[in-house]
């Protein structure tokens, strides 16, 4: 799938980033312009309905989540690493291509029959992902949908995600 040229336009390609041979899609373009990150919220929120909130994951998930929360005129909860949230949390861990790691929401952050979209700037392995729609069932949301600016096919990440419904703006070839 071809990104739309607002979004091609926003992009850096960073080569042999963060090791050699990996060509790095630098979004950061697209958070400086009004226009480019206006376009970005309309894009990822349309289609949705009845959406009580969004979560978005630490760090560039936050970006995205917000303005599709703002767009959706819904809360947005933040899925954090351990030990960056007060109080009660729920936890999850996952594996990433490099080692694993946790994500963490509050207690009471999403409310039992909640419906949730989860909101991150890339799709690559999955396990991000994953274990945020864990968080959001472990809480007693229901997942409408998984939502991403980018998505690396190659990375498999759809594949571990097929119990729910993604949608990415631009599926990045290798």
């Amino acid at each position: 799938m071809n990104a739309p040229d607002w979004l091609l336009a926003s992009v850096n390609e960073i080569p042999d980033f963060p090791k050699p041979g990996i060509v790095f899609q630098d979004l950061s373009p697209l958070w400086r312009s009004s226009s480019a990150t206006s376009r970005c919220a309309v894009a990822l929120a349309q289609g949705l309905e009845r959406i009580d909130v969004v979560v978005g994951m630490e760090a560039r998930g936050f970006l995205a989540g917000v303005i599709t929360a703002q767009r959706l005129g819904v809360g947005f909860v933040t899925a954090r690493k351990p030990g960056k949230l007060p109080g009660q949390v729920l936890s999850v861990s996952y594996e990433l291509e490099y080692g694993s790691d946790s994500l963490e929401i509050q207690v009471g952050a999403i409310r039992p029959g909640e419906r949730v979209v989860i909101v991150d700037d890339v799709i690559a392995t999955g396990g991000t992902a994953l274990a945020a729609a864990k968080l959001v069932e472990q809480a007693g949301g229901s997942v409408d949908s998984i939502r991403a600016i980018m998505e690396i096919p190659s990375l498999g990440g759809r594949k571990i995600l097929s119990d729910y419904l993604v949608t990415s703006l631009w599926k990045v070839s290798d």
